[in-house]
């Protein structure tokens, strides 16, 4: 019995190795790596040339269809073997218009038949794409298309959308609901009469709309746009490609295209930049386009060959692979050209390297200085990728021309994203004063903050200002209002107003790069639900009544971003500036903040400012500087002129309240 069982041993331990050696990463230093800079489909009237990166497959078949779904091809063509893995073909005739796609054999395996990871332009669900001539889509005067005028990056304020959101109530006023061109409307009212969509983002102030996922994405069907079937779009199918289900034709690919640099001219028109959110980190699945002519080249692994998980969705894209950091750098070169784009937020950045952000940084302000990039500074999950390579916050002084979101002062504000029925400082919470200093100076070394009482960041990491992006809150997890709710139970609707209101007060007086999530300035609601990628549009959509409801609250937020552009003191473009001319006063009180900006800081008409923060509920008597102050904002009002004059020495600030003061 003991030599049985010591057989059984030795047996099991054999096929525990023997499966250890199969199930072991597979290695991709040894692919071939391709140089040039036309990978895809390009198309010209005279001929189309097809090129693909397929380096580990035996055959490569391109099949030409009349329609972007449904019938059988009108054509198979064989592409011939080139170097350095790319397999190529030309056909001489006008293929305007036609639909295709790439099948690969690898292993004695015909892979699944798709377009290519280039593809410009595709079908309706993105299943099989289309050659366009991709000058016929752009909008009348494109060439003449200009943005608005940019000075430095701390002088932004973004505001984030997601396409269907902001026009699909029905009391919106907007023709294109749910579309790219309802982005393009002007004079659109609600039923009250006030502004909605572009002409209400415009009112409001901002200088930049950051767009949710807008590229092709694999969630929602596009023959059933209007199904009710719901998500953010952080879930890529191809990459640079427009999404269909935000068009008013996904069947013509020529459709998406013109409608999203319609949408483009007309923010731009309207002075408004327009910011890309991308999602380079993961595929909605292993079923990629990317695993279709590379099969498991384009993924990072673990030790035992299956797919590491750094992105919380099952797989993560190894932007340090040449050929990935190749596609990643001209896909984003792709948008900032073709889409005349101002700018891109990386989804989930800390799953990519330092290196491959550099370069990306490097290539789209070769294209167009004034292009702003920034993403999350972490990962969702533990990653192969050493944290020493990551994107991460803690490395963002590696960064070039890269911004992060500054978390330590959001959750500073408003609490933990990891327990909501944390307080912040808007909610009386002393603890979190120092984080909310630490966001004031835009996460940058500076003296008066204690370190160790910052809930997050024991050391500041931005080297510059305009490397924080200052925000309170944002499409994942509760909006700022409903937090507030869940975290303050009981208190009446007044006293959460206040708190709301004093929390992007802080945002848009903190140093860095202002960030605003849309509906904030109406007070939005999403009835308690956090992540409502899923939810309908019931919940997910902005309710244009709220805007009439809670007037006195846009006209606040107005007033704010009004006073951050007027005066450059709340934006200084550099370290040293706000070192030098930002000092934190002595309150008394460890839930109230003082801090004056002084010497006509970075070009103010004002010569010295005056913030006061009171996170308190109840009034306090606050201690200022001698000399003849003017009150420019309180609670409830933002008047540059003056409110009132103040000289006895100190100030008496309503609970929850902002005050600024100014003096020349």
């Amino acid at each position: 019995m003991k030599y049985l069982n010591l057989m059984l041993l030795i047996v099991a331990t054999s096929m525990l190795i023997s499966f250890k050696k199969t199930r072991q990463a597979p290695q991709y230093d040894n692919y071939p790596v391709y140089t040039g800079h036309d990978l895809g489909v390009n198309y010209a009237p005279a001929k189309t040339i097809f090129k693909v990166w397929a380096p580990k497959a035996a055959e490569v078949k391109l099949r030409l269809y009349a329609a972007g779904d449904g019938g059988n091809a009108v054509s198979t063509i064989d592409l011939a073997k080139g170097t350095n893995g790319v397999w190529a073909t030309e056909i001489t005739k006008d293929l305007k218009n036609r639909y295709y796609t790439f099948q690969v054999m690898q292993d004695g395996k015909w892979l699944l038949e798709r377009p290519d990871i280039y593809a410009r332009a595709v079908g309706v669900n993105g299943n099989r794409g289309m050659i366009v001539d991709l000058h016929s889509t752009n909008p009348v005067n494109w060439q003449n298309d200009k943005k608005p005028a940019l000075k430095n990056f701390t002088d932004i304020v973004l505001y984030e959308l997601h396409v269907r959101d902001i026009s699909i109530s029905p009391n919106s006023g907007i023709m294109h609901k749910g579309k790219f061109l309802g982005l393009a409307e002007t004079g659109t009212k609600s039923p009250d009469g006030e502004p909605t969509g572009l002409d209400h983002i415009k009112q409001l102030g901002v200088t930049h709309v950051h767009l949710l996922p807008s590229f092709d994405f694999n969630s929602v069907d596009e023959t059933k746009p209007n199904a009710n079937k719901y998500n953010w779009g952080y879930d890529p199918l191809n990459y640079n490609v427009p999404e269909g289900s935000y068009s008013t034709n996904p069947y013509d690919g020529n459709v998406r295209i013109k409608e999203f640099k319609k949408m483009v001219q007309t923010l731009h028109k309207n002075g408004l930049r327009v910011i890309l959110d991308v999602v380079y980190n993961h595929t909605s699945d292993t079923r990629s386009n990317f695993n279709q002519f590379a099969p498991g080249y384009f993924y990072r692994h673990n030790p035992d060959g299956s797919y590491s998980n750094g992105t919380g969705c099952g797989n993560e894209v190894a932007s340090e692979r040449p050929m990935a950091r190749k596609f990643m750098i001209e896909s984003v070169v792709y948008w900032a050209k073709e889409y005349h784009l101002d700018g891109f937020r990386f989804d989930l950045m800390g799953v990519h390297d330092i290196e491959t952000m550099n370069q990306i940084s490097a290539a789209l302000h070769k294209v167009d200085p004034t292009i702003f990039i920034y993403g999350e500074g972490w990962t969702a999950g533990n990653s192969p990728l050493p944290e020493d390579q990551r994107s991460v916050k803690k490395n963002v002084s590696k960064l070039n021309e890269i911004a992060v979101f500054g978390d330590d002062l959001r959750d500073g504000l408003k609490g933990g994203w990891g327990d909501l029925k944390e307080k912040g400082f808007v909610s009386g919470n002393p603890a979190m004063s120092e984080s909310v200093k630490f966001g004031i100076v835009a996460s940058t070394p500076n003296q008066q903050v204690n370190y160790k009482l910052v809930n997050y960041s024991k050391a500041p990491w931005a080297a510059q200002p305009y490397q924080t992006i200052s925000y309170v809150s944002c499409h994942d997890d509760n909006t700022l209002f409903d937090r507030l709710k869940i975290s303050n139970a009981g208190a009446s609707e007044a006293d959460l107003i206040k708190m709301d209101k004093l929390a992007n007060a802080i945002v848009l007086t903190s140093q860095g790069v202002a960030f605003l999530h849309s509906g904030a300035e109406l007070l939005r609601t999403k009835q308690g639900i956090a992540n409502s990628f899923k939810s309908p549009d019931s919940i997910n959509r902005i309710d244009w009544s709220r805007k009439t409801t809670y007037k006195a609250v846009f006209d606040y937020y107005k007033g704010l971003v009004a006073l951050r552009r007027h005066h450059p003191a709340f934006r200084m473009p550099s370290t040293q500036m706000i070192q030098d001319n930002l000092k934190f006063l002595e309150t008394g009180d460890p839930a109230a903040i003082s801090y004056q900006i002084s010497n006509n800081a970075n070009g103010d008409k004002w010569k010295n400012i005056l913030v006061v923060l009171n996170g308190n509920v109840a009034e306090k008597t606050i201690k200022i500087p001698a000399g003849k102050w003017r009150l420019a904002a309180n609670e409830n009002t933002i008047d540059e002129k003056g409110i009132k004059i103040i000289a006895d020495g100190s100030i008496v600030v309503p609970g929850t309240a902002a005050y600024i003061l100014f003096s020349n």
